[in-house]
């Protein structure tokens, strides 16, 4: 059965099978979310679906391409070799697949040099385009494709896939996971295979706690945040999951629908400590550094800068 493996994504999983039983799948689709939420999963089910072939297997007529080792980018070269392998016939039957991994990493010049197929492949080959920031495609890209914008799984959709694939969890490692994924499953599987995430969950919660001591020593924070700046988007996770959770507990004062449960007596202090406001302030501090950090501003200025901004609440 078609994403029998997969959890969540219920809505675009169904339109999607439903246009593939009616023969009406697009020839050109984008599949948008971010990362971890589990885009390559359905474009391959769908790859092998459309081909009729069986998924414990490789399939030759499955083609996929992403950013080459040691290039920021995909370009005209590259598209143009893609579009020769999309000319060519099937090897295996009368359909071919293509799948296009990170392709808002496509220069504009490689995305116009794509356009054409886009917008008129072969008889038999369908494209799918996987892609994070749907902004960074060209509105005549977007405009040629059927869009399925994935989002984060619900709460019980989250635990199911935890559960499920890491059965061996005590309940504290299960919220803690839950806690730093976001319900997002691919950082649910970082978080069990990279210590250093905890290292980073830990320290956000230790910088949100002593923010506000005398001596509080911003410089000595800002360096190892720094050292996580390759997983800067883990940590403003983590500061803002905290955030979120003080905001929740402070409203209803229980912890029904705190998600960090297993650092309540963090979040009960955090919720003394700061107004509604200033918890808000803190939320806003982070949504601007996040900004910040993807518009590719000196990482060490961009911590100091929330640091201090954060004192200042």
């Amino acid at each position: 059965m078609l994403f029998k493996d997969i959890i969540g994504h219920e809505a675009v999983k169904r339109q999607i099978m439903h246009s593939i039983d009616n023969e009406r799948f697009s020839h050109a689709s984008i599949i948008t979310g971010e990362d971890g939420l589990g885009k390559s999963l359905i474009a391959r089910d769908i790859a092998y679906e459309l081909l009729k072939k069986d998924k414990n297997r490789q399939c030759v007529d499955i083609i996929e391409a992403r950013v080459t080792k040691n290039k920021k980018s995909i370009g005209v070269d590259e598209v143009e070799k893609l579009i020769e392998e999309i000319n060519s016939k099937p090897y295996e039957g009368d359909k071919k697949v293509i799948i296009v991994y990170e392709s808002d990493k496509m220069t504009n010049q490689a995305q116009n040099a794509f356009l054409k197929t886009i917008e008129e492949p072969p008889s038999g080959v369908y494209i799918i385009l996987l892609c994070e920031h749907l902004d960074s495609l060209l509105d005549t890209i977007r405009s040629r494709c059927q869009v399925y914008k994935l989002h984060h799984l619900t709460y019980e959709e989250m635990e199911k896939f935890i559960t499920d694939k890491y059965s061996d969890l005590n309940k504290e490692e299960i919220y803690s996971m839950m806690a730093f994924s976001d319900c997002i499953p691919g950082r649910a599987e970082k978080y069990i295979e990279d210590k250093s995430l905890k290292e980073i969950r830990s320290l956000a919660l230790d910088i949100l706690l002593n923010i506000k001591v005398m001596d509080f020593n911003i410089w000595h924070y800002e360096d190892i945040l720094v050292k996580y700046k390759a997983q800067w988007n883990e940590v403003l996770t983590c500061f803002f999951s905290f955030i979120r959770d003080s905001l929740i507990y402070k409203e209803v004062n229980n912890t029904d629908m705190v998600i960090n449960i297993d650092k309540i007596e963090g979040i009960k202090k955090l919720s003394e400590m700061f107004s509604f406001n200033e918890l808000s302030d803190i939320i806003d501090i982070i949504k601007s550094t996040r900004v910040k950090i993807e518009k590719n501003v000196n990482a060490g200025l961009v911590f100091e800068s929330m640091l201090l901004d954060m004192q200042e609440v």
